[in-house]
């Protein structure tokens, strides 16, 4: 009779972790979760657009950014539609974040108007283009030792 008792014992506290691991792993990944959307899905999201944690990318609007300290005000475009983005993150913006480079914001859309975002992520098209016909591409220089 005692070695049953033990087993559904066990046999709970068992069931009881793996369940607390489950809802801890799901919680985690829908916090974690960002849906990606062009500027002009967003326009078109409703009210879905202010309770989803979203990605969005675009081109930065030359002039449009301002610095604040850390953080940052800019414009991205995208086929003719605009998004003011305020960026609060704790990183410093890439090197490659200025005038006209693709931009990818990470965070929320609030109501009133402006994309929160707490990451953003650049890099600089003519910096990644592909060579043109006829023209070297640079040598990688050999590692320092």
């Amino acid at each position: 009779m005692r070695s049953n008792n033990a087993t559904v014992r066990i046999l709970v506290a068992t069931l009881i972790i793996l369940g607390a691991i489950g809802y801890l792993a799901y919680t985690g990944v829908q916090a974690n979760k960002s849906y990606y959307v062009t500027i002009k899905e967003l326009d078109g999201m409703g009210n879905r657009a202010y309770t989803r944690h979203l990605r969005v990318a675009g081109n930065v609007e030359p002039g449009s950014i301002q610095r604040d300290g850390s953080h940052l005000h800019f414009v991205l475009m995208e086929q003719g539609r605009k998004l003011t983005v305020n960026y609060a993150g704790d990183d410093p913006p890439p090197d490659t974040f200025k005038d006209n480079a693709q931009a990818l914001a990470v965070g929320t859309f609030g109501r009133d108007g402006v994309f929160h975002a707490t990451q953003i992520q650049a890099k600089c098209a003519s910096k990644y283009a592909a060579a043109q016909p006829g023209q070297k591409q640079a040598a990688l220089a050999p590692p320092m030792h």
